[in-house]
């Protein structure tokens, strides 16, 4: 089904998606907030770029965005796929807890914070070019993934991992050249790593258009709480 959204508002072009088939369509898209909000069986092509909050809470349904995204993409998701060919705006992620989420260009601030695991939810976030300040900030679990494949100076801003006491965060560079906080260690990232991550990786290379070597072509280092000198003594009462 294909849906017009000009003129239509936010709340209308919602209720149309909600109550279309599992194949959705939708053009002239200009800045629409909570877009598949909550959703769980269906395929969403959006045309242009939606507002705030794209695929909060969502469920299972796959998000394609043939634009950008703004502000908070995918908070709170679940389970599904957001896919987004150009670049985000802040707090992708946010307290993610399951599904994936593929962003084709640049990340904005605070990428991936309070994302967590349990038990076979295991969020991930690949971003295809750099991101801002505060990444993975407070994160508890998930793998999110920095790609930097148009090769700028600078991957990521400052204070990544700022409060990180789970999951891992990796980074598609050659050298390290900015400071983490103390409870973070970053570490070349071993065959072990790489495993946890190779079959997204190949996702994203097909899902792009992509040849896998040639992300796989630079070396990536991966960022972990540091056991010996941990965060958690900061949330419990001992």
């Amino acid at each position: 089904m294909k849906i017009n959204a000009e003129n239509l508002g936010f709340k209308l072009l919602n209720e149309q998606i909600k109550s279309a088939g599992e194949n959705v369509e939708v053009d002239n898209v200009v800045g629409e907030r909570f877009i598949a909000s909550g959703l769980s069986d269906k395929r969403i092509i959006i045309n242009g770029t939606p507002g705030n909050a794209l695929g909060a809470y969502l469920n299972g349904a796959e998000i394609i965005v043939n634009g950008n995204g703004q502000d908070a993409v995918g908070d709170t998701m679940n389970d599904g796929k957001i896919l987004i060919k150009g670049s985000v705006g802040d707090a992708l992620g946010y307290a993610m807890r399951g599904g994936k989420i593929f962003i084709g260009k640049d990340g904005g601030y605070r990428c991936g914070v309070h994302i967590k695991e349990y038990e076979e939810k295991k969020p991930v976030i690949i971003i295809g070019g750099v991101v801002g300040s505060f990444l993975g900030e407070y994160m508890a679990g998930g793998r999110v993934v920095v790609l930097n494949l148009e090769h700028k100076s600078d991957i990521v801003g400052n204070f990544a991992g700022v409060g990180m006491h789970g999951g891992k965060i990796f980074l598609r560079s050659n050298t390290i050249n900015f400071v983490l906080p103390p409870q973070v260690k970053c570490e070349v990232a071993t065959d072990e790593d790489m495993f946890e991550i190779l079959d997204y990786l190949k996702e994203y290379a097909n899902d792009f258009s992509m040849n896998i070597n040639d992300i796989l072509n630079e070396n990536f280092f991966v960022l972990k709480p540091d056991s010996s000198n941990p965060y958690k003594r900061l949330y419990t009462s001992n």
